[in-house]
């Protein structure tokens, strides 16, 4: 844990405020869950909670999409890649995701990459350009997205990729629900 020197009180109600500097480096925005532990020695230690994240069949559901489309699958929370299949795991594992997907996702909205030359960088740090991208919505928040990325062959998304993009996440906001 890196101690960032800034010391807050609680207040008469027990809340805490976080420091806008950690909330916006963390990308931690009103309204987000935080998991708080405890450890041994007496920290108190908050967690961005990701429902994606304690998904056990998200990889599952990448690995299948992936196949069916023809093209990397990828599905993200609202920070960073939960799952990838059809490309290395290493090199994708853990990214956070580049501002223009977390626009995207805040707008609530869906991209396919056609012919009018319109492009999307979903992962920040790797070049690879999104071919769709569906949010995925549960209880009506944005928990994360799924998307299919350009692997060198593809240059437009195919209505194929769009349809199991769109229902991979309605498929993941279903088992977060349940």
């Amino acid at each position: 844990m890196k101690a960032t020197g800034i010391v807050r009180r609680i207040d008469d109600l027990g809340r805490v405020v976080i420091p806008k500097e950690i909330r916006r480096t963390m990308r931690i925005r009103e309204g987000d869950p935080l998991e708080i532990y405890t450890g041994p020695d007496g920290e108190v230690v908050f967690k961005k909670y990701s429902p994606v994240n304690e998904l056990e069949n998200a990889a599952e559901a990448c690995e299948v999409i992936s196949k069916l489309g023809g093209a990397p699958a990828v599905v993200f929370d609202r920070d960073h890649v939960v799952a990838v299949a059809g490309v290395q795991k290493k090199e994708y594992s853990e990214r956070r995701i580049s501002p223009a997907l977390e626009d995207l996702l805040e707008a609530r909205r869906s991209f396919a990459m056609t012919d009018d030359g319109a492009q999307l960088r979903p992962i920040e740090g790797i070049e690879s350009r999104a071919l769709a991208v569906t949010p995925i919505i549960s209880a009506g928040d944005v928990a994360g997205a799924v998307a299919f990325v350009a692997n060198g062959e593809n240059t437009k998304a195919s209505e194929q990729q769009v349809m199991l993009a769109k229902a991979a996440a309605m498929f993941l906001a279903k088992q977060i629900e349940a």
